[in-house]
């Protein structure tokens, strides 16, 4: 066999594992690691300027999906730490992606030696796997358990820690002898999917919910093909949104109590059996548990066992991924049934009335602006291609109510974890992962503000894609949570900037920072200012080959629709009495309502 390098043996395993696309800092005790990607010249590499910011790189590659797994690389000590909020973010949401770190050599560990921590330990609680390699031999082992674990089951995050002296220690490795280890994914059996096809049967009003592990596991297609065979109406969780484009005549919108349309809450009340694929009960979708369970029946497919029964137990359920439980649930139904179901007709047209008239008022003339307006305009400057990316925050809770999706993977979403500042380097590592999709990020003032310095790096490898700022220097979401404590306490980020008169008193200059760090930035304060900046960011940002930021001034304080059960959600703003006045981009109000779009 052929002898190299620890590190040089890596630098071959993530070629032929396909992970060729890292994004780090790196540092004295990774440097071994960096000379051998640089010797292989196979591994691309971004150099962000945080390695939190690289690690939600990482994460916004390995969203875009078609199997990519993005490696974020970073030194011993904070290198490490550092990029523990990706882990975290990326284990919550299931998402795949390798984390490297260097470490002090064997014989300093525990030593307290400069920057040397035990991350491994740090780390275990938000990743599959976290392993200090102590034995050089154990590298090729190590990172083929690595990519196995990964991709199985329920995906997630492993991190690889590796001291310094086990990166230079030459091994016995030959690349041809090294395949990748088999993945395991359970699958429905033929006898479960007739038990639920037995539960449908005795059903008037079933829902089919859309979750995250459809969108993990490829299976957007099959999703459809089981809902419109069925023909039972389909409600998506955060996670699961675009899977089943919002403008197919099945797809009845997000249900939640933050993230979800009132039509669509309005149809799960009035389901009597709910069968969810891939998707987690999550809180935030469900509400009070009382009145989301209500009398209904309740069916539960999952790939990870230990999530059946977490948060209620279900009347029902599988163990499968949801690509393999959809295709053996659609096989049961063609031989059961024969020929596509009609039964549900008149259940799908009550649910379509809803989607046309139970909506939220988007257009406000007012100025400064409110943030309804801001994703009706929106709507009307971006097209179904668009992939949006963006965190927690109002921005984010009232973008899902009020934007469109229509293709899987074209909602990027840090949607357990939610960390601020994750939403512009994870629109860079989207944009590095498929450049050919437009990307619009949308981020509040906060959102924006915490890894500002990253606009530097798409600016320097010059990757293109829009950027919106809904800007009411407020920390809004906390703010509204603050009104059941009757404060308005530590939230306000508005001053006078001294410098920046032009801000009127919201304090930061977005615009003259985004400028300074090498990008195009446009600040609007009325709809129609809005809609032309909007209208062109596209064109300059493929034009000049950086990101281009527009900033929507926002009125200082809105509350956003939400609640704590479905039945209780509060509409703080006027709701739309004349659809086609007051909410004219939404999606069943479109030219061809029930049109279904290319996925």
């Amino acid at each position: 066999m052929t002898r190299m390098r620890a590190v040089d043996a890596i630098a071959l395993i993530l070629a032929k594992e396909g992970a060729t696309q890292a994004f780090g800092v790196p540092g004295a005790a990774i440097n071994p690691l960096y000379s051998a990607m640089r010797a292989h010249g196979g591994i691309r590499h971004v150099l962000a300027r945080h390695v939190e910011a690289a690690s939600h790189m990482a994460e916004g590659f390995s969203r875009v999906g078609g199997g990519r797994i993005g490696v974020c690389i970073g030194t011993s000590g904070p290198g490490g730490t550092d990029m523990v909020t990706g882990m975290y973010s990326a284990s919550a949401d299931s998402v795949p992606i390798l984390c490297l770190t260097g470490q002090a050599a064997v014989p300093m560990l525990h030593k307290e030696e400069f920057q040397a921590v035990d991350i491994a330990a740090v780390a275990a609680p938000v990743t599959k796997m976290a392993v200090t390699v102590l034995e050089a031999a154990q590298v090729p082992g190590t990172m083929a358990k690595a990519f196995q674990l990964m991709r199985s089951g329920r995906p997630g995050p492993v991190l690889v820690d590796l001291p310094l002296d086990v990166q230079v220690t030459v091994i016995e490795f030959d690349i041809d002898a090294y395949q990748p280890l088999p993945v395991e994914r359970p699958a429905m059996s033929a006898y479960q999917a007739e038990r639920i096809l037995d539960m449908l049967d005795a059903s008037r009003h079933p829902l089919l919910i859309c979750g995250g592990g459809v969108i993990s596991a490829e299976a957007a297609d099959d999703m459809v093909a089981l809902a419109e065979y069925l023909g039972v109406p389909v409600v998506s969780t955060l996670m699961g949104w675009g899977a089943v484009p919002d403008d197919h005549r099945l797809a009845q919108g997000l249900v939640g109590i933050q993230t979800s349309q009132r039509y669509a809450n309005a149809t799960f009340l009035e389901s009597d059996l709910v069968i969810g694929i891939g998707n987690r009960w999550a809180s935030r979708h469900t509400g009070d548990l009382d009145t989301y369970r209500g009398q209904r029946r309740f069916v539960h497919v999952d790939i990870e066992p230990t999530q059946v029964g977490r948060v209620f137990p279900p009347d029902f359920w599988s163990v499968s991924d949801a690509g393999a439980a959809l295709r053996t649930l659609l096989q049961a139904a063609c031989q059961r049934y024969s020929a596509p179901l009609e039964r549900y007709g008149s259940w799908v047209q009550e649910c379509q009335e809803r989607k046309r008239t139970l909506l939220r008022r988007t257009h406000f003339d007012e100025v400064p602006m409110k943030p309804q307006r801001v994703y009706e305009e929106m709507c009307r400057a971006f097209g179904p291609e668009t992939r949006y990316v963006t965190t927690i925050g109002l921005s984010q809770i009232a973008a899902a109510q009020m934007l469109h999706v229509y293709r899987p993977r074209h909602w990027v979403n840090a949607s357990q974890a939610s960390p601020l500042g994750w939403t512009l380097p994870a629109a860079i590592g989207a944009s590095v992962a498929d450049p050919s999709t437009p990307v619009v990020a949308l981020s509040g003032d906060y959102d924006f503000q915490f890894l500002i310095e990253e606009l530097a790096v798409a600016a320097q490898l010059q990757i293109p894609y829009v950027h919106v700022v809904v800007n009411n220097a407020y920390l809004g979401l906390i703010r509204q949570a603050q009104r059941a404590f009757d404060m308005d306490y530590q939230v306000q980020l508005s001053f006078v900037n001294i410098n920046a008169p032009q801000t009127r008193g919201y304090g930061v200059d977005h615009v003259g920072v985004v400028e300074a760090l090498g990008c195009r930035a446009v600040r609007a304060h009325t709809p129609e200012e809005l809609a032309q900046a909007l209208s062109s960011a596209r064109q300059t940002a493929l034009r000049d080959q950086v990101p281009v930021v527009v900033e929507a001034v926002l009125e200082r304080v809105t509350n956003v629709s939400m609640g704590t059960s479905l039945d209780a959600v509060n509409e703080f703003e006027p709701l739309a009495h004349d659809p086609a006045a007051d909410a004219p981009l939404a999606v069943a109000l479109g030219p061809e309502p029930g049109a279904v779009s290319q996925t």
